[in-house]
């Protein structure tokens, strides 16, 4: 859930899409500030600095992707991207300039509202509260101990494969780049190996007992990354 009170910062200029959104972020307790252009926004990110940023792509003037990169010369404040248009072009171009996520219009209010909630859990950092222990009847892990079991057997893996298992699994259905995957699990800020990404994966998977891809709880999303399903 959210803390209570959470600043939101909209920049959309479709009024009709701008009041749905705020209707049903207010009603989750959102503190929700708006914008209709670009350069409005910016004022209003300086101002009123939000915890997150909802931002329209398709913006008049100057456009969402501008606007999201002089965010990002501020600040890492999660943004959440909204594009009318679900081309796969777009979503990488928005993810690789440094959005969180993004939200393909029309959306459904439960599905917005959880990925509003998700960015804001993932920028609270190491501080949140997290179980000491995750089992899902198949996949067990301790957090404490290191101690990671499946079916009940142990499974015995490497630091780096526990580490990419521990990041999955405490982000449940957040979609990782390699690149960011890089960052977190490798400590590879410059992303210059993301082929390590992929047979980690394909390691992880066979030690976690999946047969198929289709299988398994780790979910490659084409064009984007990896998430724990």
């Amino acid at each position: 859930m959210n803390t209570v009170g959470d600043r939101v910062l909209v920049i959309e200029d479709d009024t009709d899409i701008a009041l749905g959104v705020r209707t049903v972020l207010g009603r989750n307790g959102f503190a929700v500030i708006t914008a209709g252009e670009g350069r409005e926004g910016l004022r209003a990110f300086h101002s009123e600095r939000p915890d997150i940023v909802v931002l329209d792509v398709g913006l008049p003037e100057m456009d969402g992707w501008t606007v999201l990169e002089r965010i990002r010369e501020m600040s890492e404040v999660p943004v959440l991207m909204l594009t009318s248009h679900g081309h796969e072009s777009d979503k990488v171009r928005g993810l690789r300039a440094g959005a969180d996520d993004y939200v393909t219009k029309p959306f459904g209010n439960a599905e917005f509202v959880a990925r509003v909630q998700a960015l804001l859990r993932r920028a609270a950092g190491p501080d949140q509260q997290v179980p000491d222990v995750y089992d899902d009847g198949s996949v067990r892990v301790n957090f404490v101990a290191h101690e990671v079991s499946v079916a009940g057997a142990a499974v015995e893996l490497t630091a780096i494969e526990y580490r990419l298992l521990a990041v999955l699994i405490r982000h449940r259905g957040e979609v990782f780049s390699p690149s960011k995957l890089l960052q977190l699990v490798w400590q590879d800020p410059y992303g210059v190996g993301p082929e390590r990404v992929k047979y980690s994966v394909m390691r992880l998977r066979r030690k976690l007992g999946a047969t198929a891809v289709a299988g398994s709880p780790i979910e490659a999303v084409r064009g984007f990354g990896y998430r724990y399903r």
